[in-house]
């Protein structure tokens, strides 16, 4: 396949005939393929230049402000537990960042967004119209890359997780504050919105491979680490200092896991926030009540339950610093919300 090499039935590169070195928690996992990171950041920055100088403005503005780069990290060190090596592995691990990107520019003026990483959103700054026409380049240039340098498995699937991003997104626009929605509606929408894309990146190099076995282990790891990924996000929407504003989704009655809980454990609390929407004082009160009945902690159990699951599916891969890294990351993104 275009840009890949042969595949490889033992760990490659960095691991080939070297011992397992002590991956201890998510600076070792990313140190692991800190040049792979540093090959990424690079190229996405040549993937969302344009001629059209609003493209590259737009993008940017997100782009250089930093955020988690999990993508590109699973992408990297799933390819890696499994061997595979391309000369464009760098710009295969921007796929699912550019797709990221595209949707938070659609996401922020769909929520009419304010604050994103820290400052102002790009529809803030530039306008809804451009922002919205720069995420779909991002979303077009993931999909051209994804065939140019993967092949037809590799857009296929892409395409498939993209599709089921839209229709998460959409699910989510209908049940907007609509406080009978349960937990299999709930996890409906993140398995679609989120958790579509983060499977994809994790599986990308065996996509590219058509390592069926490795295909199968990543997907899996993926979607449950996705899962549990968006759990902790909607737990942090009751901390400070995540770069958002705190209480958000409380503000626009969005139904998250942790207010599930909170309304099985507080009675009177569901029909309180269907009387109106609650003015920033109510939501600071509102925040403490979630927190004291236990709804914060029982999401995270969910989520570290769900992190579980995700390592126990990598068992099928080769032992290696890399699939112990998966688990490693796996594991943080959840714990970063204790």
């Amino acid at each position: 396949m275009q840009g890949a090499r042969a595949r490889r039935d033992k760990p490659a590169g960095a691991q080939a005939g070297s011992p397992l070195t002590f991956i201890g928690g998510p600076k070792e996992a990313f140190a692991l393929v800190a040049d792979e990171m540093a090959s990424a950041e690079q190229a996405l920055g040549r993937l969302i230049l344009s001629d059209v100088k609003a493209v590259p403005d737009v993008a940017g503005h997100l782009a250089h402000a930093g955020g988690k780069r999990l993508r590109p990290a699973l992408s990297a060190l799933g390819s890696k537990a499994i061997g595979f090596e391309s000369d464009r592995l760098g710009e295969l691990m921007c796929v699912g960042e550019l797709i990221h990107l595209g949707s938070l520019l659609h996401d922020d003026v769909v929520d009419q967004g304010t604050t994103r990483r820290g400052q102002s959103t790009a529809n803030l700054v530039f306008g809804n119209a451009v922002s919205v026409l720069t995420g779909d380049f991002c979303l077009a240039r993931a999909v051209w890359l994804a065939a140019e340098a993967g092949g037809q498995r590799t857009v296929e699937t892409l395409g498939h997780a993209v599709t089921l991003m839209a229709e998460g997104e959409v699910l989510q626009l209908q049940r907007a504050g609509d406080l009978s929605c349960t937990r299999d509606a709930y996890i409906e929408v993140v398995e679609r919105k989120s958790a579509a894309l983060i499977a994809w990146c994790a599986a990308m190099g065996a996509y590219v491979q058509g390592n069926e076995t490795a295909i199968t282990a990543l997907e899996t790891f993926g979607h449950k680490v996705g899962i549990a990924f968006q759990i902790t996000d909607d737990v942090l929407d009751y901390a400070t200092g995540t770069g958002k504003s705190p209480g958000a989704d409380l503000r626009e009655r969005k139904v998250t896991l942790p207010l599930l809980y909170a309304m099985e454990r507080l009675p009177g609390l569901r029909a309180e926030l269907e009387a109106a929407e609650p003015d920033a004082q109510q939501v600071a009160s509102l925040m403490q009540r979630v927190e004291e009945c236990g709804a914060l902690q029982a999401s995270l159990n969910e989520a570290r339950s769900l992190a579980d699951e995700a390592i126990a599916a990598l068992q099928p891969l080769p032992d290696s610093d890399a699939r112990r890294a998966l688990a490693v990351l796996g594991r943080f993104l959840v714990e970063r919300a204790t």
